[in-house]
């Protein structure tokens, strides 16, 4: 999971290798799905963990009912000025179908429950400190969710 290089929405390259060593959230996103107010859910579950080594990484994706047409520079803002994101948030990618990027591609391919199509934005994988996929939460799933809590404090602990 940690082997793929990320261009982050300022254009930069990141190597997801630098996350070693924490728990990590991925989640496909989007800001014109009737899910983009978890984006505040994610941004407090955020603040809530983000001293104890726990990141989301956030990936854009216009996959779903074109639900997510803007521009990097467009996400980044509207991601500021609604919700005051501070996670890590990526340049626009597709999570499914013939131009799947890689690291979705990754995601997909593993066996149940991890793996299986990504059924809509805002989908929610976690990763351990030493990069293996563990658990997969629904798009509905909210952030505050207790058994997604729970999850994240016992790979916390």
């Amino acid at each position: 999971m940690l082997d793929f290089t990320m261009t982050r929405l300022d254009g930069s390259e990141q190597s997801l290798s630098s996350y070693k060593g924490n728990v990590l959230m991925l989640v496909n996103v989007a800001s014109q799905c009737g899910l983009t107010p978890q984006y505040q859910g994610l941004q407090d579950l955020y603040k809530r963990y983000e001293g104890r080594k726990f990141e989301i990484l956030g990936f854009p994706a216009n996959n779903f009912g074109q639900q997510e047409p803007g521009t990097e520079q467009e996400i980044a803002q509207f991601c500021e000025r609604n919700y005051g994101v501070t996670f890590p948030m990526f340049s626009k990618i597709s999570v499914k179908g013939s131009d799947i990027h890689p690291l979705y591609a990754d995601l997909t391919s593993r066996p149940a429950p991890i793996g299986g199509d990504v059924q809509w934005n805002f989908q929610k994988y976690l990763v351990n400190r030493e990069g293996e996929v563990v658990a997969r939460f629904d798009p509905q799933t909210e952030p505050d969710d207790p058994a997604l809590v729970k999850n994240i404090e016992e790979l916390l602990a």
